[in-house]
């Protein structure tokens, strides 16, 4: 009993073992209220200072005398790590809990906190308080999404689209590919260097830029004559569930709208200064007012695309590329034209030649890049691309022709009068065969087949500036001009009961086109029928721009859907798995009806031919 109690009291003497200075500074029971629950009896945790509990040795007591009188004896706690995964700390939760309900005693966890201990001796009488500690750890990335919460960003819980904010579109890396300044220029200048391309970050993983697709690419991912619908088994480069930034929606073909409100101009000035129409009593001021709105809405357009080549090159790179859309890159400077040929006398009157040089120039290089592709053959050949947007780029040389023989110049108007010529005959033939879809023209984009009306319309007035008169040849393409206008008018049903779309606009030039022909024929040809002519198709040309203008402002400004997601230029330069060129399946199964069908009918003759000689 003795030797006991020597032990005993040798132990409670000697000091506690001693830990290097860094394992005391990085206990957390030196801070106090470091991630540590109060005691229930009112015990402190830790206090700064305090020297740090042996856990080798653990805790050791002395042992009262027999006869000396029960005592009880507080042994200090031990905290127990336990390691969860919660975002916050209890305690800070805890300490909300209380200030907000007024308790100063904090209610036990009976989940974490274990009940105390208490040991009952007829010596020692122990109280053992045991205490959880809580450490904070982040929370895994598979944990914090709810089951049946969609993965799909962009995404509510609902699974409907939601528009994001526009930083949120901005900063997804998705754009970078189409972007000016984020590498692609760099990359671009590389290519000309005959640098290997560097891949780029996206997503937090590198992978190799976008290329441009080519144009079978374009046929095979996009449907309509147009090329400006996305197949259900084709994939785009940009989320498809997101509202892209503006410059990125904002097609070249929004010219077509200057087009034709600088066209009414040229149409009100021809009706002021026509001797047949003298009757109609027609103000100057109408012609200047539309000019001045027609100059004003190239400004704007004009403006926003250069914003679009500056931030997006690479997205109008793409609509260069683009069989359909290449064709549009000729309007902004067909709209110059018109603007210089409806400027109003009290602008200016007599204008230098030099003006007609600078404009037809980039049509000039426009051309020679365009006519050579369809010439030359490859995959830009025009029996493959030819579409009636494709008049855009002919009536260009008839425009010009006819500004600069209204000029006073010959050999200029008479070369692209000729350049021009030679090629809509072609195009011509080529579209009246076959389109190269090869597929019943969705509603939508059946205005696109006024364009017809426009060469023959302009080159008629064009001829007659050349050669001094309303003669033969020009009589011959108004004629021509004048049918296809009829032909495509009483076909009533196949331009009415579809949504409004910029393709609307292919209606306004041409028919203006039309009227100033029909205006300028009457003078020469005086009767009722021609000037039943130059009242009726002014009047529907000009009551449809109206119309058109006042529905653009209404889906641009109040509705907000006149310029949807471009998805004709961000198709994937990649073919889906286990798809082959459409083109050339619609060609073998045409070519394969139509030798099925010649043997049907030789072996119908050759059974007729037997029958008869038998």
């Amino acid at each position: 009993m003795m030797d006991n109690k020597d032990s005993i009291g040798s132990a409670i003497q000697g000091a506690p073992e001693e830990l290097p200075s860094i394992f005391r500074y990085i206990q957390s029971n030196e801070v106090p209220g470091f991630d540590t629950t109060p005691s229930p009896h009112g015990y402190p945790a830790a206090s700064k200072g305090a020297e740090p509990t042996n856990f080798r040795t653990g805790s050791v007591f002395a042992m009262p005398a027999p006869n000396s009188p029960t005592h009880r004896i507080r042994v200090p706690y031990y905290s127990h790590s336990v390691s969860i995964s919660m975002p916050p700390s209890p305690s800070l939760l805890a300490e909300k809990a209380q200030r907000a309900s007024g308790i100063n005693q904090p209610a036990t966890n009976s989940a974490n906190i274990k009940p105390n201990l208490v040991i009952n001796s007829p010596v020692v009488n122990l109280q053992v308080p045991k205490q959880a500690k809580f450490h904070s750890q982040p929370m895994t990335t598979g944990t914090s999404r709810a089951k049946g919460t969609p993965d799909r960003k962009g995404l509510d819980s609902s699974g409907s689209q939601q528009r994001l904010p526009r930083n949120t579109r901005l900063k997804d890396h998705r754009y970078n590919s189409f972007k000016t300044w984020s590498g692609a220029l760099e990359r671009q200048i590389s290519a000309l260097r005959g640098k290997a391309p560097e891949p780029q970050e996206v997503g937090g993983s590198k992978r190799q830029p976008e290329p441009v697709p080519a144009p079978d690419r374009y046929f095979d991912a996009l449907e309509g004559p147009e090329l400006d619908t996305l197949r259900a088994s084709e994939e785009l480069v940009l989320p498809e569930d997101k509202l892209w930034p503006f410059l990125l929606r904002f097609p070249i073909s929004s010219f077509g709208i200057c087009l034709g409100v600088s066209s009414q101009a040229i149409l009100w000035k021809t009706l002021a200064r026509s001797p047949s129409m003298s009757f109609l009593h027609v103000s100057p001021v109408i012609n200047l007012v539309l000019w001045c709105i027609s100059l004003a809405l190239t400004g704007i357009v004009a403006f926003i695309y250069s914003l679009k080549i500056i931030f997006y090159f690479e997205a109008v790179r793409r609509e260069y590329y683009h069989p359909i859309r290449v064709n549009f890159f000729f309007a902004p400077w067909i709209n110059c034209l018109f603007l210089t040929l409806g400027l109003p006398p009290v602008v200016a009157v007599n204008l230098h030649g030099a003006l007609w040089y600078v404009l037809m120039a980039p049509i000039l290089f426009l051309e020679l890049k365009i006519y050579g592709q369809w010439m030359s053959g490859g995959q830009r050949r025009l029996s493959k691309v030819a579409n009636p947007s494709n008049h855009l780029s002919i009536v260009g040389n008839f425009v010009g022709a006819l500004l600069g023989a209204s000029m006073g110049l010959k050999e200029g108007p008479i070369f692209f009068f000729a350049v021009g010529l030679a090629h809509y005959s072609v195009l011509f033939v080529t579209l009246y065969q076959r389109l190269p879809t090869n597929e019943t023209l969705p509603k939508e984009l059946h205005p696109v087949f006024f364009l017809f009306v426009a060469a023959p319309s302009v080159a008629s007035m064009a001829w007659a500036n050349i050669s001094g008169e309303f003669g033969y040849g020009s009589r011959i393409a108004y004629f021509i001009a004048l049918f296809l206008y009829f032909s495509l008018a009483v076909r009533i049903n196949f331009f009415r009961g579809f949504r409004f779309s910029l393709a609307w606009w292919a209606y306004t030039f041409p028919m203006t086109s039309a009227s100033i022909a029909t205006v300028t024929y009457s003078a020469e040809v005086e009767n009722f029928f021609t000037r039943s002519l130059s009242l009726a198709l002014p009047g529907i040309s000009t009551l449809t721009v109206i119309a058109l203008l006042g529905s653009t402002i209404i889906h641009a400004f109040v509705l907000n859907d006149l310029f949807p997601n471009d998805i004709s230029i961000a198709i994937s330069n990649r073919r889906p798995k286990g798809t082959k060129r459409r083109g050339h399946m619609r060609n073998a199964a045409a070519d394969s009806k139509d030798n099925e069908a010649t043997r049907i009918r030789n072996a119908s003759s050759d059974i007729k031919e037997n029958g008869a000689a038998v």
